[in-house]
C-alpha cells in the first residue's frame, strides 16, 4: 500500500464503526500525510470537538514524525487540551507505505472533560481519595495543537521557540536565531509550504542567512 485510497473502502469502514461504537464525544481523524500539510485531514468524524474539518491542517504531532524527529508516532492514551479547554484522551497511529515512508494517521480524541468534572464531584461528595494514582495521571499530557490552518501551526510552534529562548527576537544574537531555527527544524516546521517566508519575516533575516543557519544547525546536531 502506498496511498490510504488503495483501501479507502476499509479506512471508511473502520471510522463509521468507531464514530458508531464511540459515540458523539469522540473525534476521529483520518490524515493523509502526503498532501500538502495545510489540508491532511480526508476524514473527519465529530470534528465538532476539535472544531476541525476536511481539508484542514495536521497538529503538530505529525509533523515530528514526518521530519523524522520522532521515529515511531504511535502514541495511546495521551492527554490533550484544546483551545476552548476541553480535556481529551487522545490515541494516533500511523500507516507506512510499501517504502515504509509515512502516509498516513488515524487519531482518535475522546472528550473526557464531562466525566473529570464528575470525577471531582464524586470525589469530594464521597470525601474519599484513593492512594493509587488518579487516573488523568496514567497517560502523560502531551502538547498536541488541533489547528485548522498550518499557518495557526506555525505561529504557535514560533511561540514556543521564543519561549525556549526566553528573549524578544531584538534581543536575540546569532546564537539565539541558530536555536530558534533548530527547534523548529526538529519539530518538523520546515516541511510547511513558505514556513520559509513567515520565518525570515519573523526573524527579520533573509532567505540566504535561514538556510545558512539551517544548515549549520544541522551540521552541528548531526556530528553529536
Amino acid at each position: 500500500m502506498n496511498s490510504l485510497y488503495d483501501q479507502w473502502d476499509l479506512f471508511s469502514k473502520i471510522m463509521t464503526l468507531l464514530e458508531q461504537h464511540l459515540g458523539n464525544k469522540c473525534e476521529i481523524v483520518l490524515h493523509d500525510l502526503t498532501k500538502e500539510y495545510s489540508s491532511t485531514i480526508v476524514d473527519i468524524r465529530n470534528g465538532h470537538i476539535t472544531g476541525r474539518k476536511v481539508g484542514d491542517a495536521g497538529s503538530n504531532l505529525g509533523l515530528e514524525v514526518l521530519r523524522g524527529t520522532v521515529q515511531d508516532g504511535d502514541q495511546f492514551n495521551y492527554i490533550t487540551y484544546t483551545r476552548d479547554n476541553k480535556v481529551l484522551r487522545s490515541s494516533s497511529i500511523y500507516f507506512r507505505g510499501d517504502n515504509s515512508k509515512v502516509i498516513g494517521a488515524l487519531c482518535v480524541n475522546l472528550d473526557i472533560t464531562q466525566s473529570l468534572q464528575y470525577e471531582d464531584y464524586l470525589r469530594q461528595f464521597n470525601q474519599f481519595s484513593p492512594e493509587k494514582t488518579d487516573s488523568r495521571d496514567t497517560g502523560g499530557a502531551v502538547t498536541e495543537i488541533f489547528a485548522n490552518s498550518v499557518q495557526e501551526l506555525l505561529e504557535y510552534l514560533m511561540g514556543e521557540a521564543l519561549a525556549q529562548i526566553g528573549k524578544s527576537v531584538s534581543q536575540m544574537n546569532r546564537d539565539d536565531k541558530l536555536q530558534f531555527i533548530h527547534f523548529l527544524d526538529q519539530k518538523g516546521a520546515f516541511l510547511i509550504t513558505r514556513s520559509g517566508d513567515m520565518v525570515c519575516d519573523f526573524l527579520k533575516i533573509s532567505k540566504y542567512t535561514l538556510y545558512r543557519y539551517l544548515e549549520i544547525t544541522r551540521e552541528e546536531h548531526e556530528e553529536k
